[in-house]
């Protein structure tokens, strides 16, 4: 089965009644750990790490790969699983589980996408940074501060 993606409302209606499960793509190289500022909810002006929505029939590592090379236009490898992220619920999605993955990059050139036109790589978290994925990448010792 190739995987999909469903029209917004159709999205909005099936994940305000179950659980919607994620990828974060963790791109930590010498530079520091990728981040993008968020265009669109939830978290609308913060730095997050990339990541998005596993879509029906996709496997893992394709959904990785497709999130990384859409949202920063890179190529990666998995390195290792991390952990799981879960996100408080929202007024328009309701829980969110999300599977953290380490990569690195194998080819491209970071840039931004349409969620998140600046991008770039941080060796301490800004301050404005997703709550949870700072909490995330302090548990798992992937940034200083």
């Amino acid at each position: 089965m190739k995987p999909h993606k469903i029209p917004h409302s159709e999205f909005i209606s099936i994940y305000s009644r179950v659980p919607r499960l994620c990828l974060e793509v963790i791109i930590k190289t010498k530079e520091g750990i990728v981040l993008s500022k968020r265009l669109i909810p939830p978290y609308i002006g913060y730095w997050h790490t990339p990541g998005g929505t596993l879509l029906y029939g996709e496997k893992i590592q394709d959904a990785i790969k497709r999130i990384a090379k859409e949202e920063t236009g890179m190529d990666v490898k998995v390195v290792k699983f991390l952990g799981i992220l879960e996100y408080p619920i929202f007024k328009s999605l309701n829980h969110t589980i999300s599977l953290g993955f380490l990569v690195k990059p194998t080819s491209g050139e970071l840039r931004g996408s349409d969620q998140g036109k600046d991008i770039q790589y941080f060796k301490k978290l800004p301050t404005k940074t997703v709550r949870p994925q700072v909490e995330f990448l302090r548990k798992y010792r992937l940034i200083n501060n």
